[in-house]
């Protein structure tokens, strides 16, 4: 699909909330429906091993149809980036994730990063990506 409109379905909360049916994610506060832009917030409740979690995002930086960037401004994470990137191509556009992400609780919290929380935010990242190209 055109970047443009990658971009806006990257955007969406709602086509987040859709994307993220299994763990019951949906916006609970600041923007809670439509497009999400420079300098806005949305509080996401999600149900994640079991366990559930608040986590509030502001979007940070913002570059159409290029790039923006949300960062977790209170949450379960220690830190917590998601990069966004869109490259048109001749046939549409590729569109590529970048988290960073610093867990909480210290050396058991990098062990837990690496051996759990990485895999299963590559699992989310990479079911949502087939998720907005369905949508084409």
């Amino acid at each position: 699909m055109p970047p443009e409109r990658l971009f806006d379905l990257a955007r969406s909360v709602d086509a987040h909330v859709e994307s993220q049916k299994g763990s019951g994610e949906r916006a609970v506060a600041g923007v809670t429906s439509g497009l999400i832009g420079a300098g806005q917030e949305v509080t996401w409740r999600a149900r994640h091993f079991g366990i559930p979690l608040t986590m509030t995002s502001r979007v940070t930086h913002v570059d159409i149809p290029r790039s923006f960037t949300d960062e977790q401004v209170r949450g379960p994470f220690r830190s917590f980036r998601h990069i966004h990137e869109f490259e048109a191509t001749p046939g549409g556009c590729i569109m590529t994730d970048r988290v960073v992400f610093t867990a909480p609780f210290g050396l058991l919290g990098r062990a837990a990063g690496k051996l759990v929380l990485r895999p299963y935010l590559q699992r989310l990242i990479r079911d949502r990506g087939r998720f907005l190209a369905s949508l084409e």
